[in-house]
Formats: structure tokens, C-alpha cells, sequence
């Protein structure tokens, strides 16, 4: 199970501008003092036609849009009431948890490997010793900017490119890759929670749509849970390892279709067909090009993305999700336009952030929030 709680209104958030996740953070690793920023000759040549890092290798630009097929839908009636600010935490699930930050890093256990990656908003000292992060499995070096590429240093022995990992009861595999992450993002867990308890408490089968679905594990958490889902990613790695996952967790026969496409042209053409969905989850990054060279900038084409989100939302929809990385925002903005998005809809809109709680070494040692993301969910009540 996954421990997590929501904190609702009566506590001021801590989102404002500026506000933004672990994608930033220079590497170097040196407990006890901050991280040093890498010389540009370290690691890996540097590669000019890599995007912004949540839209690189393990993301692969997905939903890419370089104009509008249609104007936006004007919304009419009421905005639906709003729960804010909500702050979704997680201490962990499965194979991983947060046991230590500090000094721009954070030390995770993923499975068998403590692992050591740069975390920019982690501005306090650890609450371990030393020698407990110069111990780990793992740890991500060299250019750590936007388009800049990365190196894994293994002090204990040399590991292999995946290993197996859990969570929420699906199986798949972890993956040291060049942009510092592992194949998941588990700050996502508490969505994935919820999503599955959707599916399971429903009386009847549910359609889910995981746009920009890297890896696949929601997709898996979803599928496992009973639904129809449908996973749109336009990376051709991203989709081989998600149809990896699947096999790795023997659920080739969970009905999973794996879509190798530009996310605003697939929901686009899914409005014209008039396909809908139950649940949609939506995870795009700040900046990305598609596979034909489309352009996607978050401020420019969320609006539009949102409107054709609500237009294949089934009459019985049940939930909206989107996640934001690395923005200068205050969650606000997201939650106002997802509330102008679903005038008329009913139901209430909640935003606010992600965040992991430290747990220690022993996965229940309660310690400091780390905050991971800004979110805006709309849910029919």
C-alpha cells in the first residue's frame, strides 16, 4: 500500500513562482558540501539536438504541437468548486523510498540499490552521515544542464543497465540512464494509487488514456487493475520499454494498446472519432519536439491540449490528471486553467504539489518533504 496523505486547505502552500522540481540540479557528489558543477569536458559529448531533460532520451519529446487543428472550445456555466491547495505525499511504495537529501542530492533506495542523483531543492545539510551516501550502489555525475548528458559511477561494483523492481504490485525494470533517471517516477505513486482505486471500485469496465506515458508502469498499474488502457508516447525506446515491463510482469494478455505517436495529433484524431475515456492521465514535458519535428511548449499548447482532454472525457469520467515539471509557476495556474477548462463539467478541481517524505534507512523513519511537482486534478465530485 502506499503511505501517503493529503493535506486540504487551512495550510498555506509553499508553490509559488519559481517554484520547480529536480530536473536542474547540478551534479557533483560531496556529502557535506554542495554539489560542484562539472566542466563541459566531463562525461559524454555533449549531443546540440537534445531538449530539455524531460523531454530527452527517456521521455522522447512526446505531444509535440507546431500549430492548432481547431480553435479552443468556449466553455460556458460554472467552474467547478476548488480544493486547494492539496499536497499529495508519498513515503514511498513497493521497491523504493526517499531515505536521505541534502546538499542538492537525494539518496534512494530502488530495490537492492541505494542510489545518489542530483535533487536542486534538497537546500539543507543530510540527516545521514557521510559515509552512509559514499556507500551507495550508485551515483549520477557529469552535465546535468537542460541538454546536457550525464554519467553513472558505481563505487561499490559495476552494475548492469536494468534490474528488476515493484510496485503497486506490477513488476518492471529499473534503468541507469544518461539523463539521471531510473526508468519511474515515483512521485507519481500517489496518482497511480488513486487511479487504481478508481478502477477497482467501478461497477463497470474503464477506459484509461496515459498520454506522455514513458515507461509504461501507470499504464501496467492501471491495466493490472482491471481497465482498457491506452498508452501514447512518441518515443520508440519509451514504448519498447514499456512493452519490456509488460512482458517482464507476464501481463502481455492485460489489454494495454502501445501508441508510438505525437500525443496532440493522437487526441486529436481520437476527438474526430469520437472516442472517449473514463481516466486521463497527462504528464507532459516543458519543452519537446515530436518524431516529425513538431514543437511543444507547455505555456503555448497546455490550453489547447486540456480543451481536447475535456472533449474525449466520457459522460461518466471519473478524473483528469496533470502533472507540471520544471516551470517557473505557481500551481494556480495550472488549477485556474484546468478549472476554466471544465466549466459546466461539475464536479471540483484540486491542485497543488507532489511530494516524497524522507523515510530513512528503514523505509518508516518519518523525516523532511521534498517537493517534486505542481499538479491539477479535475474529479467529478
Amino acid at each position: 500500500m502506499v503511505k501517503h496523505r493529503e493535506s486540504r486547505p487551512g495550510q498555506r502552500s509553499s508553490a509559488g513562482p519559481g517554484r520547480t522540481n529536480d530536473r536542474r540540479a547540478d551534479a557533483g557528489y560531496k556529502p557535506g558540501k554542495p554539489p560542484a558543477k562539472p566542466s563541459r569536458d566531463q562525461g559524454p559529448a555533449r549531443d546540440a539536438g537534445k531538449r530539455s531533460e524531460r523531454a530527452v532520451e527517456q521521455r522522447d519529446p512526446v505531444g509535440a504541437a507546431s500549430a492548432p487543428e481547431r480553435p479552443l472550445i468556449a466553455r460556458i456555466g460554472d467552474r467547478p468548486p476548488e480544493r486547494v491547495p492539496v499536497i499529495l505525499e508519498s513515503l514511498g511504495a513497493g521497491d523504493f523510498h526517499l531515505i536521505d537529501t541534502g546538499n542538492g542530492l537525494k539518496l534512494e533506495q530502488y530495490g537492492p540499490y541505494r542510489i545518489v542523483r542530483p535533487e536542486g531543492q534538497a537546500l539543507w545539510q543530510p540527516t545521514l552521515p557521510a559515509h552512509i551516501w559514499d556507500n551507495a550502489d550508485a551515483i549520477f555525475t557529469g552535465d546535468t544542464e537542460e541538454d546536457g548528458m550525464g554519467r553513472w559511477r558505481f563505487p561499490r561494483q559495476v552494475l548492469g543497465e536494468t534490474w528488476p523492481l515493484q510496485l503497486l504490485g506490477v513488476d518492471f525494470l529499473g534503468r541507469f540512464t544518461s539523463f539521471r533517471h531510473v526508468g519511474v517516477f515515483p512521485e507519481q505513486i500517489v496518482h497511480w494509487e488513486w487511479m487504481k482505486q478508481q478502477i477497482e471500485a467501478s461497477s463497470r469496465p474503464l477506459k484509461v488514456l496515459n498520454l506522455f506515458g514513458y515507461t509504461g508502469v501507470a499504464s501496467l498499474v492501471a491495466a493490472a487493475a482491471g481497465a482498457e488502457v491506452t498508452h501514447v508516447d512518441a518515443s520508440k525506446k519509451a514504448i519498447g520499454w514499456g512493452r519490456e515491463n509488460q512482458a517482464l510482469g507476464r501481463m502481455e494478455d492485460l489489454p494495454i494498446r502501445w501508441i508510438c505517436e505525437d500525443a496532440m495529433k493522437f487526441i486529436l484524431r481520437e476527438e474526430r472519432r469520437g472516442n472517449t475515456y473514463d481516466i486521463i492521465l497527462t504528464d507532459p514535458p516543458k519543452f519537446g519536439r515530436g518524431p516529425n519535428g513538431e514543437v511543444w511548449h507547455l505555456f503555448e499548447h497546455l490550453p489547447m491540449m486540456l480543451d481536447i482532454c475535456r472533449a474525449i472525457s466520457s459522460p461518466q469520467a471519473l478524473g483528469l490528471v496533470l502533472t507540471a515539471y520544471s516551470i517557473r509557476a505557481s500551481f494556480y495556474s495550472i488549477h485556474e486553467l484546468m478549472r476554466e477548462t471544465m466549466r459546466g463539467s461539475g464536479g471540483a478541481v484540486e491542485s497543488g504539489e507532489l511530494v516524497i517524505r524522507e523515510a530513512g534507512l528503514d523505509g518508516k523513519t518519518s523525516g523532511r518533504a521534498l517537493s517534486t511537482s505542481l499538479f491539477s486534478r479535475w474529479v467529478p465530485k
